[in-house]
């Protein structure tokens, strides 16, 4: 009995959605209609996200996927926690295309 419970727990993980898993960057990626983006850019894209933005600042990217104004307003803002953001936004982004572009 016990191992049939953790063999259907382990098939469910197996066969379970992987946008379950993705992180906000990803997800915003994959429902993006951006040209080229496909599930191992956007991928690669979260990987990166994950190694150089906290978790907030990954929501925070996400959004431009969704809101490109943003994106500009972010980069126009006067607000130093906006400036040092944009700075880290760009580390990543430059990263991010280094990293997963062949």
């Amino acid at each position: 009995m016990r191992y049939s419970v953790f063999a259907a727990v382990w098939l469910l993980a197996m066969l379970g959605p992987p946008a379950a898993l993705a992180g906000p960057v990803e997800a915003a990626c994959n429902r993006s209609d951006r040209p080229g983006a496909n599930r191992a850019l956007c991928r690669c894209i979260d990987a990166v996200a994950q190694q150089t933005l906290t978790h907030y600042e990954q929501g925070r990217a996400a959004l431009f996927f969704t809101d490109p104004d943003e994106a500009q307003r972010v980069r126009m803002s006067r607000s130093a926690t906006d400036n040092a953001f944009w700075g880290r936004y760009r580390a990543f982004g430059e990263t991010a295309e280094r990293s997963c572009t062949r």
